[in-house]
């Protein structure tokens, strides 16, 4: 087990020099053009994948890093290039994880490779569990699957939404329902291969921010799927079936569901990308703080201006400890006993969203333009506090992990 260290080591660093340059010199001169489009960034894309950043060796790499900083390191490089070009690049993570989270090998070695393509042919994948009626309330599930022994398949039903490269993927992976009569102990995840006939794309949604990232609804009619797509197995799922009805049956012995695997795994991700969001917009804020004069001085000579920098760089700060900590506890197999997966998304998020403002606030006029890019970077804060798990969600999470109630 990798000892806990503020300190990167020599290939870390080299990592996020080499991302940082990635981000600098090719994701932040295309970010106003893609965020004013509202499409996907597909150039954009197809540079990450020639030098090897999306990819599946480099995603593999980052995330068994035995000291877990593989993957919050990257996050908040790219994310501080832009969130929305970021999201486009790291979107298909979400998918490889649920993957790797509730999968067989066969089933990683098989399927992950095809959510990236290659060089020549990039892909995408996407992640759909949210329903419109079930957000943050995974128990409302109603996208359905059922099992046609004749033909060993699983038929899949229902509409997901705010899938991130939803429709356009080339593999979607799927939280449905297999026993309602257990809630979300009944759920389990699947693969549906690329061109399968009845999945189509819904509505594609006009965000606030993160424009450059697909985000659409996801429609499953009559969709047939082999047996072995479901993650894990049937044997597998039988297994927790079973103790899912017998949890029932005793008032709610607390059972892991596909879905919640995933989101556990991926917080303190999310959590560092709002770190690099909020890394950037208080980099613009010092950078014009220090050159902007008024009354004959520099603004950051005014303490409030000052004041609320120091308090920027701090909560930043405090973020990414949260986010290392988080990552570190769950690559050394060390149980969120406080909840700090949830701790480390809650603080980055919100952190992300009072930075960017403060950048606002102090770039003034120009702040609430788009010829600065705080405006954009506080738009797509606004997400970190929503998706996967909001706010409240997560604090719902903490209070229950530390009461020691059962979270459904």
């Amino acid at each position: 087990m990798a000892e806990f260290t503020f300190e990167l080591n020599d290939d870390q660093k080299q990592v996020r020099d080499w991302l940082n340059g990635f981000a600098k010199d090719v994701m932040r001169p295309a970010a106003a053009e893609w965020d004013e489009r509202e499409e996907t960034p597909w150039p954009v894309i197809q540079e990450a994948a020639k030098v090897g950043i999306y990819s599946l060796d480099f995603y593999a790499q980052q995330f068994f890093d035995p000291t877990g900083l593989g993957i919050p390191v990257a996050m908040e490089e790219l994310f501080w290039g832009d969130a929305g070009i970021g999201l486009s690049i790291v979107g298909t993570g979400l998918a490889a994880v649920g993957v790797l989270a509730n999968g067989t090998e066969e089933q990683i070695g098989t399927w992950i490779p095809q959510m990236y393509g290659d060089v020549d042919d990039v892909k995408l994948a996407a992640f759909c569990s949210s329903e419109p009626d079930a957000g943050s309330d995974v128990g409302s599930m109603r996208t359905r699957a059922v099992y046609d022994e004749a033909t060993d398949e699983w038929v899949l039903n229902g509409t997901k939404t705010w899938a991130t490269n939803g429709g356009i993927a080339n593999v979607h992976v799927v939280v449905a329902v297999v026993d309602p009569e257990i809630g979300s102990k009944g759920h389990a995840s699947f693969i549906v291969p690329p061109h399968t006939p009845g999945l189509s794309q819904g509505q594609k949604f006009k965000k606030h921010g993160i424009r450059a990232s697909h985000t659409a609804e996801v429609v499953l009619e009559d969709v047939r799927v082999p047996g072995h797509c479901l993650l894990g197995g049937k044997e597998k799922l039988d297994e927790r079936l079973a103790r899912g009805r017998e949890s029932v049956k005793k008032g709610g012995e607390r059972v892991k569901n596909a879905a919640m695997a995933t989101f556990e795994a991926s917080r303190p991700a999310v959590g560092a990308m709002a770190v690099g969001t909020a890394r950037a917009a208080y980099e613009v804020a010092l950078d014009y703080a220090m050159t902007r004069s008024q009354f004959g001085r520099p603004i950051i000579d005014n303490q409030g201006v000052a004041f609320q920098l120091a308090d920027m760089r701090t909560q930043i700060d405090a973020a990414r400890l949260l986010v290392w900590r988080a990552s570190w506890m769950a690559a050394a197999g060390r149980p969120f006993e406080s909840a700090e997966g949830s701790m480390s998304k809650l603080f980055a998020s919100e952190t992300a969203k009072k930075v960017t403002a403060q950048a606002i606030q102090i770039l003034g006029g120009n702040g609430f333009t788009r010829e600065y890019p705080v405006e954009r970077m506080h738009r797509d804060a606004a997400i970190y506090t929503i998706f996967e798990g909001t706010s409240e969600i997560q604090r719902l999470v903490i209070a229950r992990t530390l009461s020691g109630m059962p979270i459904r």
